[in-house]
């Protein structure tokens, strides 16, 4: 089957994502600031973000049915930042009635400058109070789920829920960007983990990548893979390393590529992909966005996607 008739399939499948929320503040500059100094942005533009949250909007622009749990701020009204969040992934027709918010705590914020490289710079800030959230019912949340695609910046939060749909039989695909506490749990129960380069030296403590992804391999049973910007995906097969190299474009802005292959790469699978096809789909997903100002708004339709698979 084609990528193009996996298009055309009657039956969008639904991805439950799990994990941060956060409201991006995204500036464009010419170049990063250094010092006391003013720099002017060309442009600018308030997002969703958070590896699981972009991956949501990612999935919903391939065609998908994305939900999407996180503990947010509150309460309504009172925690602005929770508020314009859920507004714009309402706006991308993300279903988020599940959320918990915490009243008398802050939802993330980040201020993001990206440059003419499309490179990004991030300033962060997470109240730790949301770490104590849980989700009400694991069961009920992954219950017409055909796939959960969690992150682990609160790994308490996730767990429960990767469990619920390991007990079902579904794909779980792990975002490892950000080693934990109890991070370790996640990667047992997740059946695919996709690093980030920094993610995965941070885990196992060995710089060079495909040594590093043996090394992972010892901890987990799961499928393995590792994404390093322009630089080839590497995953695990049969006891050896494997790469291919990602697609080329000329690059505007990487926020939210990372989460926009982890998105595709669940969705591939949900569609019941085997993992190759499906990396390579989340690859040029994930290129496709680099080429568009917007952070996971850049995030591509499952049209543009084959175009490019198509003239690869």
């Amino acid at each position: 089957m084609s990528f193009a008739e996996i298009s055309s399939a009657p039956s969008p499948r639904t991805i439950l994502c799990a994990g941060i929320a956060v409201l991006d503040q995204v500036f464009r500059v010419e170049r990063f600031p250094v010092g006391e100094v003013k720099t002017q942005a060309s442009a600018f533009l308030s997002v969703n973000g958070g590896n699981a949250a972009n991956a949501a909007v990612a999935i919903a622009h391939l065609g998908g049915r994305a939900r999407f749990v996180a503990p947010l701020g509150g309460p309504a009204g009172e925690d602005l930042n929770g508020d314009q969040f859920l507004a714009l992934l309402g706006r991308e027709a993300v279903d988020c009635a599940a959320c918990p918010r915490m009243p008398g705590v802050p939802t993330p914020i980040s201020a993001i400058s990206i440059d003419t490289r499309g490179e990004r710079a991030i300033v962060n800030f997470r109240d730790d109070r949301l770490a104590v959230a849980r989700p009400a019912d694991p069961d009920a949340l992954v219950a017409d789920a055909d796939a959960v695609m969690a992150d682990n910046r609160f790994p308490e939060f996730v767990l429960p829920i990767c469990m619920a749909a390991r007990e079902r039989g579904l794909p779980v695909v792990l975002d490892a960007d950000e080693p934990r506490y109890k991070s370790e749990a996640l990667l047992k129960v997740a059946s695919h983990v996709v690093f980030s380069a920094e993610g995965l030296r941070a885990t196992t403590g060995i710089d060079d990548l495909a040594a590093a992804l043996m090394r992972a391999s010892d901890m987990t049973l799961s499928f393995l893979a590792v994404t390093d910007g322009t630089n080839d995906v590497l995953w695990m097969e049969n006891g050896a390393v494997r790469r291919f190299s990602i697609f080329r474009v000329a690059t505007v802005d990487t926020l939210g590529a990372g989460d926009v292959f982890h998105g595709a790469f669940a969705l591939m699978l949900a569609e019941g992909r085997p993992e190759r096809e499906a990396m390579r789909f989340a690859a040029a997903s994930a290129a496709v966005k680099c080429t568009r100002f917007g952070g996971i708004t850049g995030a591509p339709t499952r049209a543009e996607v084959e175009a490019l698979l198509a003239g690869a």
